[in-house]
Parts: structure tokens; C-alpha cells; sequence
């Protein structure tokens, strides 16, 4: 992909980082038109650089292109749902099986449990979602590889996708503040084939959560034109 011309590709790729935040954090939701000119005016680049953004993040499967019609956040398919949390056992769950208690990611684990059980007090739900990905990315952080941790940095895009068909935010992270902090009470005490397990079964319980938003969602908009293609995809260079 050849970076727009009035700016440099690093520029672009900041861009493109600031929008998948934004899906990340929920401001941006599954199904929903993105405004050209209220992004390119929020994220200060021309709306030429804009669709090079476009461009980069359709690639990866974030957004959907449709002819006349504009540009979509992608609605994940439910075999992509159901993929995203194969790959999460067989990351997550071999991560934790391996690790050593000492490993540098458990404060980064240890802050994400406190966080969750302080906002959760406070019904900042959205902000519990965001807690939740920070502990599982610690999770990962544990297995010691860079390829790893990119490769979940942009499961947890997708995984936000499939998050923002659940309204209900309460509903949709209340369960899993108690369920990291058992797995991280067993990993910090050294029993790391129950932290595993644990993980697992907090894996099965999140993937049956996630389906059934995508069915009732799917159920109630129809079949959307936004739907993000199945599989997994290339992760692009951030």
C-alpha cells in the first residue's frame, strides 16, 4: 500500500493506531458509517491521508468498504468470533500453564485486577471492558514474545468488535472481575495447571456470551453488509 502523498507513512500508521484505539475503547461501534470529515478533522490529517487510514485498516478486516455507501466499523461473523477464541486458548491458557509467578507481566496483572474491582464499585463498566483487556494482555505478556503480543493486540480489536454488539456493559464484564482475580490469585501462588484452567473455563464462558450478542444482534439488524470477512487475516506492521 503506497502511504498518502502529503504525508509520511509514520504519520499514517499513528493514524490508523489512534483509530484502532478507538475501537477499542467502544467509541467506535459494529455496523457503524464513519464520517470522513469529523475523523480527519479529530484525528488532524487531509481526508486523502483519511482513506489511506481506510485503506490500511479494511485490510486488516477492522472496516468494510462498501461501493456508494461509505465506509463501515466491521461486524464480526460469528465463525471469526469462534476462531478469535481458539486462538485465545491456545495462547492464553499455554501461557499461564508455563509461566513462573515472579515474571515481570504480574504487576501489569496485579494493577488490571485492582482496576477492575475499583471501576466495577463505580459502574464505569466500559472502562472494567478496557481493565479486562489489560489483564489479558499481561496474560500474554508472560509467554515472553513480541509476535505473541501483536498478534493479541489485534485479537483485542476484533474481541471489541464483538464486545460492541452486547449493550448491556454491565452484563457483558460484571462475571469476568472475580474470574481474573481467581486465575491471578492461583498464578501468584504457583499453581499455574489451575490458572489455566481456570482460564479456560473463563474462555468457554466469555466465547457462549459473545455468540449469543452476535445471534440476538444479527437477529435484530438482519444480515448487515458490514460483516467482517471469517478467518484470520494478515496482521499488518503497526
Amino acid at each position: 500500500m503506497n502511504a498518502s502523498p502529503d504525508l509520511p507513512p509514520m504519520v499514517i500508521d499513528r493514524a490508523a493506531e489512534r483509530l484502532r484505539s478507538q475501537l477499542v475503547s467502544g467509541e467506535l461501534l459494529p455496523g457503524q458509517r464513519l464520517s470522513e470529515v469529523a475523523l480527519s478533522a479529530g484525528l488532524g490529517i487531509s481526508r486523502n491521508s483519511l482513506r489511506e487510514v481506510f485503506r490500511l485498516l479494511t485490510k486488516e478486516g477492522l472496516l468494510r468498504h462498501l461501493p456508494n455507501r461509505g465506509v463501515f466499523v466491521a461486524v464480526p461473523s460469528m465463525a471469526s468470533i469462534i476462531d478469535i477464541y481458539r486462538v485465545r486458548r491456545m495462547v492464553e491458557c499455554q501461557a499461564l500453564a508455563q509461566a513462573i509467578a515472579q515474571h515481570p507481566a504480574r504487576q501489569a496483572m496485579r494493577e488490571a485486577v485492582a482496576d477492575q474491582r475499583r471501576l466495577a464499585q463505580a459502574g464505569r463498566w466500559q472502562e472494567v471492558g478496557t481493565a479486562n483487556m489489560r489483564f489479558h494482555q499481561g496474560v500474554v505478556a508472560l509467554a515472553d514474545s513480541e509476535r505473541l503480543n501483536a498478534l493479541f493486540d489485534h485479537l483485542l480489536v476484533e474481541l471489541r468488535l464483538a464486545f460492541g454488539m452486547l449493550h448491556d456493559a454491565e452484563f457483558l464484564h460484571a462475571p469476568y472481575v472475580e474470574m481474573n482475580a481467581a486465575i491471578f490469585e492461583r498464578f501468584e501462588a504457583g499453581d499455574m495447571a489451575r490458572a489455566a484452567e481456570l482460564m479456560r473455563e473463563y474462555l468457554t464462558h466469555s466465547e457462549r456470551a459473545v455468540l449469543s450478542a452476535h445471534a440476538r444482534h444479527m437477529g435484530e439488524a438482519g444480515a448487515t453488509p458490514a460483516t467482517a470477512p471469517t478467518g484470520r487475516r494478515s496482521l499488518s506492521k503497526k
